[in-house]
């Protein structure tokens, strides 16, 4: 039984556990794995009762805390979520295995045979706010990269996490694979996480998913490197060759599907040539939806909306707010973009190819759309069955951060007798 007083004795006895894990799954099959997560889907499908049981716990103490509507809504799980887990747990498994994978083979004038292929990280420490399902993501693709995972979930899903891990270790239970592959540290104690930001010895990378604080928290201290999953500061572009069907339906979904994930819009950009036109129909029917919008002087007359101010620039609201901005053309968006986003995601609405290729060229955002709802920025639309975050910064892992991410490579390197001259 851990001692969940002492929390240094805690966190390295959780991180010599997911070590020796890290070393047997680094060589497991692609079947076993598969099994694991195949049997994990099943365990979160047959305990879906107690798992909503706990959830209500989880929402009780975010109501206690006053979490926002959004940040309740991130929070929550019913029986369609749960399938939602059930199903990503499900597409993960049946990804192909990457460990092991050639990513590159040549032969060299000396004799020797040269591959480049895929191999695990070791120990990942994922460190995540709110939302219980990134418990069964992050289980997941770090199992099926082969890496074992340590997961700190936030205070407000705690009851949520530890039934959803429950049903992991179920999976790897039957798949006899190292119950220590995927661990949930069982404290709510904040301490955990300076611990496991030091933990040079046992975590090779941290991913940190949750709001500014969060990860700025982790940027400054941790000692092992860090997969930064930043804020979603997203803008959308409303070109003055946008289509007024698309454009409608693209903006409504991006900012009011889901405030609450890093996906939604936070910053409306209008052509000049349209801002008294489609501009203007689509921030009434924001408006119509019940988002606020803080507009600048440009759009200041349409009734409803609220004064921007500087701080609006830039900002992540996660939640019904929503900020508006007259530029001259696809360059002042860029311009805007470049001094306010957060190299998450950004989306042009346009007919115009060449103002779309501009778009794209000269954006160096992790993830660029057109025409479609920024919403779609999530691991599980990509293919990749789910992610254990979106990565804004440019080492290593960028985007949203699938199984294929979550593996390194080495050389294998073969020769016959051959000596260097």
């Amino acid at each position: 039984m851990k001692d969940l007083d002492d929390i240094p004795a805690l966190m390295a006895e959780i991180g010599k556990a997911a070590k020796a894990a890290a070393a047997e799954l680094a060589f497991a099959s692609a079947e076993r794995k598969h099994a694991a997560l195949i049997g994990a889907a099943e365990a979160v499908w047959k305990n879906r009762a107690a798992i909503i049981e706990a959830n209500e716990k989880d929402l009780a103490y975010g109501r206690d805390k006053g979490l926002s509507p959004a940040m309740m809504d991130r929070l929550t799980l019913d029986e369609d979520r749960i399938r939602g887990i059930v199903d990503g747990l499900r597409t993960v498994g049946e990804q192909k295995d990457p460990v092991g994978e050639t990513i590159a083979e040549w032969d060299m004038a000396s004799g020797l045979h040269i591959k480049r292929v895929r191999t695990p990280l070791g120990v990942v420490g994922v460190i995540y706010e709110s939302r219980p399902n990134v418990t069964a993501d992050a289980g997941a693709l770090c199992l099926k990269a082969g890496n074992a995972v340590i997961l700190r979930g936030g205070s407000e899903s705690f009851h949520s996490s530890s039934a959803i891990h429950a049903c992991l270790v179920e999976g790897l239970k039957a798949a006899n694979l190292p119950e220590a592959s995927i661990q949930l540290v069982p404290t709510r104690d904040r301490a955990a996480v300076s611990e496991m930001l030091a933990m040079t010895d046992y975590i090779d990378v941290i991913v940190p998913r949750g709001g500014k604080g969060l990860v700025g928290l982790v940027q400054r201290e941790a000692r092992v490197p860090v997969f930064a999953h930043l804020e979603g500061i997203v803008h959308v572009y409303l070109d003055k060759a946008a289509d007024p069907e698309k454009a409608m339906k693209v903006v409504m979904n991006a900012k009011t599907r889901r405030t609450g994930i890093c996906g939604a819009a936070e910053c409306l950009l209008i052509h000049k040539d349209i801002a008294g036109t489609l501009g203007a129909d689509v921030i009434r029917a924001l408006l119509e939806a019940g988002v606020r919008v803080h507009a600048d002087e440009s759009l200041a007359g349409i009734a409803g909306t609220v004064p921007a101010t500087q701080d609006d620039w830039g900002r992540e609201y996660l939640d019904m707010d929503i900020a508006g901005k007259v530029v001259d053309d696809v360059d002042g968006a860029i311009a805007h973009i470049r001094a306010y986003g957060s190299n998450h995601t950004d989306c042009i609405i346009t007919e115009d190819d060449a103002a779309a290729d501009r778009f794209f060229e000269r954006l160096d955002s992790a993830i660029l759309m057109r025409n479609a709802s920024t919403q779609f920025a999530d691991g599980g639309e990509f293919g990749m069955g789910a992610e254990i975050g979106i990565a804004t910064g440019k080492m290593h892992a960028r985007g949203p951060v699938g199984a294929e991410q979550l593996t390194s490579f080495k050389y294998l390197v073969t020769g016959d007798g051959t000596v260097r001259s």
